[in-house]
């Protein structure tokens, strides 16, 4: 069976009777992505869902989830296609492909989505138990790729790269690339080397450790599979070698080996696993995190936050760092709106009457020691001046001190062997439970209703480890229903206050899922404080949240020169600005050019919900010299909307310690006017007062950037000549 998606992809699929449903070959713009392997006995060793039962043994003796019995013994039983909307509004497709195990009588949905003119696919599994027995499921894949990007020589291990990213706390987005055989997979004799290369999360911070994405490529060709794990908690993926015919790729949520997690699924009951995305590029990781960019925009809640991209000021950064109060907020909400706020923000510590915060989250009533006139006051003023306010909330935990922790039942909370689970004076809901949620409600309805909120931050800074067992078959197993639990809750607040702003935020970047992204209308990147990391931090986090979701703090410093202030508020101008810092106490020339960043930053933002991210001078690594970050726009109007004319792109450039004044930026996205090389012309966007200057090299597509001074950053508009 070969589907065809448009010109965007090809899938064929092994649909045959007495046999496992497979993916046969994945194709995109003529080029084959996915190939299975030609030996008949391997093949049935991949089939699209790969599931472990309990008793029920796999016939590879290794840690990689391939080869199962219960797979190989699958047999076709029927496909549909279901048309339906996405929750962007737009057309969606879905290819359900069943078989059935003639041994426990079990039945294995595996369901693929297709967007029109997206080169992606989504894909989940269902698996319901036969009407005679429980079964205990211990894995399931949410898709198996055999043939990953074949090597027509195939030498795989030298010329396929493998791409993951590290995602360290104020670290984040850290990408890096290696051969296979540089992470030690390798063809052997006899064929079937047993091990895999394989990247796990186990926990609450769905990316504490690193991104739930990687890639392979093959950077001769530029052949690229971009995948990413669709899930706020625990996954895995694994990429192994079958018998020296290629390498499969395998995509999980959580799993027993990995993540702690199993469940018991009685006669007639259904699991179905977490989605997971994977796009398809012949030019390499740019050209799959453009279908990728795309893929997210279709997938998430619509909210007309995506299209406003109103600036943000929160009052933490560089600033009352979690020690607000009447007297402090009042000059910053002056101070935000002259500089064309759109929200003020009042983040952590609003609710305790002391320094020590921490431990008293959870009772959500605001100080009355730090707001003598009650918070009303702040809030009117904020208001008054022409802003929407907000405040910080960290919804799924409760502080030891707070009266939450004494009140709420046992059940409401994580537990391991009937003891309540702590980290660092915090305990974790349960939000599976009905008395957890009903608290959140009272809290969060009562917030938004008496201040009139229209905005909330909704952060998360502990890490409560694989789970909790109560009313679970496994800590795994209650972790994934409070995961599901909380993104259930989220969506039900936006659904009575449809106006609201929900920001995600784990510690700045430390759960950076689809999930999470699909639900809230933005995401905090990072919680990086020292102004001169975060090039590394901003340039790459478009290649795991689109640009309008994307938040960048932008915090000016009093005692910074007027190029490094510069410097701090570019990084934030292609995303989200996330405004900080003590703008009641910059020199007036800082102020000034906190002023025009918001200017320059209104101009260009109805673009970026159009935007593909490039990166000139690749990803960046942690102390890189030169980083850029270039959006280009679409020229045609995009399903959520955004002008017919446009720039063709910006581009941010950082020069950071390089002794190098100057560094030169491939540009061969930019499209021909015609059957001419392109004329570019390039304007500085920000800051005005910028020294730098630019050269394009029209036959090479290439852009020289000079920079004259360290520390210094420029924002340029790009615009191709039409002649």
């Amino acid at each position: 069976m070969i589907i065809t998606y448009g010109d965007t992809l090809e899938l064929d699929l092994h649909c045959a009777e007495g046999e496992p449903p497979r993916l046969v070959a994945l194709r995109h713009a003529g080029a084959t992505l996915a190939a299975e392997p030609q030996d008949a006995a391997i093949r049935r060793m991949l089939p699209l869902t790969h599931v472990e039962f309990a008793g029920h043994t796999r016939e590879t003796n290794s840690k990689r989830h391939i080869g199962g019995v219960v797979g190989t013994r699958l047999v076709y039983t029927g496909h549909r296609v279901v048309e339906s909307e996405a929750p962007s509004g737009s057309a969606r497709e879905i290819l359900e492909v069943t078989a059935h195990d003639p041994v426990t009588g079990a039945d294995v949905v595996t369901c693929l989505e297709h967007h029109p003119g997206i080169a992606a696919i989504r894909a989940w599994s269902r698996i319901t138990a036969g009407p005679a027995e429980p079964l205990v499921l211990l894995h399931a894949t949410s898709l198996l790729v055999p043939g990953a990007v074949p090597v027509a020589d195939g030498r795989w291990e030298e010329r396929l790269t493998v791409w993951s990213a590290a995602n360290p706390w104020c670290g984040e987005g850290r990408w890096s690339g290696r051969t296979l055989a540089e992470r030690g997979l390798n063809p052997v004799a006899p064929p079937d080397a047993k091990n895999r290369i394989s990247l796990a999360s186990t926990g609450s911070w769905s990316s504490g450790e690193h991104l739930p994405m990687g890639a392979l490529v093959d950077e001769q060709t530029g052949r690229a599979l971009l995948w990413q794990i669709e899930h706020n908690g625990s996954w895995a993926w694994e990429i192994g070698d079958f018998h020296d015919a290629g390498v499969y790729l395998g995509l999980s949520g959580p799993c027993d080996a990995e993540n702690q997690w199993s469940t018991l699924l009685g006669p007639d009951e259904t699991f179905t696993t977490v989605p997971v995305t994977i796009a398809a590029s012949t030019r390499g990781i740019e050209g799959a995190a453009a279908e990728l960019t795309r893929h997210r925009r279709r997938t998430r809640r619509r909210h007309t936050d995506h299209r406003q991209l109103p600036i943000i000021f929160n009052d933490y950064m560089n600033c009352l760092w979690g020690d607000p109060s009447t007297e402090r907020l009042l000059p910053l909400v002056q101070a935000a709106a002259e500089a064309g706020a759109e929200y003020f923000v009042i983040d952590a510590g609003w609710y305790d009457d002391t320094a020590g915060w921490w431990d008293s989250v959870g009772d959500w009533l605001p100080s009355t020691v730090r707001f003598p006139g009650g918070l009303e006051a702040v809030v009117d003023q904020v208001r008054a001046l022409g802003m929407k306010p907000g405040i910080w909330l960290e919804p799924e935990v409760v502080g030891v001190r707070s009266e939450a922790a004494r009140t709420l039942p046992p059940e409401a909370f994580f537990t391991r062997a009937g003891r309540r689970l702590t980290e660092r004076g915090r305990h974790q809901l349960d939000l599976r439970h009905p008395a957890a949620r009903a608290h959140l409600d009272v809290a969060v309805d009562r917030l938004i209703e008496q201040f009139g909120l229209e905005y909330l931050k909704f952060d998360y800074n502990i890490e409560i480890g694989p789970g909790t067992d109560h009313d679970a078959q496994s800590a795994g197993d209650g972790l994934l229903g409070h995961n599901r639990a909380y993104l259930e809750w989220i969506n039900a607040l936006l659904d009575r206050h449809p106006g609201l702003v929900v920001e995600s935020c784990a510690s700045g970047g430390l759960r950076t899922d689809h999930a999470m992204l699909a639900t809230a209308q933005l995401h905090s990147v990072t919680d990086q404080t020292d102004f001169r990391l975060i090039p590394a931090i901003a340039a790459p986090a478009p290649l795991a949240v689109t640009p309008e979701q994307t938040a960048v703090w932008a915090y000016p410093i009093p005692e910074s020169t007027d190029e490094e202030t510069a410097f701090t508020l570019a990084g934030a101008l292609l995303g989200r600005i996330h405004l900080s810092g003590r703008l009641d106490q910059l020199r007036p020339e800082q102020t000034a050019l906190v002023h025009e960043a918001m200017a320059a930053y209104r101009d260009l933002r109805p673009h970026l919900p159009v935007s593909v991210p490039h990166w000139p001078l690749g990803l960046p690594a942690w102390r890189d010299g030169w980083t850029a970050l270039a959006m280009e726009i679409a020229p045609e109007t995009d399903a959520d909307s955004g002008p017919a004319e446009a720039p063709a792109a910006y581009v941010l450039i950082w020069r950071r310690d390089s002794e190098q004044s100057e560094a030169t930026l491939p540009l061969p996205w930019l499209t021909p006017v015609a059957d001419t090389d392109p004329i570019l012309v390039a304007d500085v966007a920000f800051p005005l007062s910028s020294k730098a200057t630019t050269a394009w090299n029209p036959a090479a597509r290439e852009l020289t950037v000079t920079l004259p001074n360290t520390w210094s950053a420029v924002l340029l508009r790009l615009t191709v000549a039409r002649s």
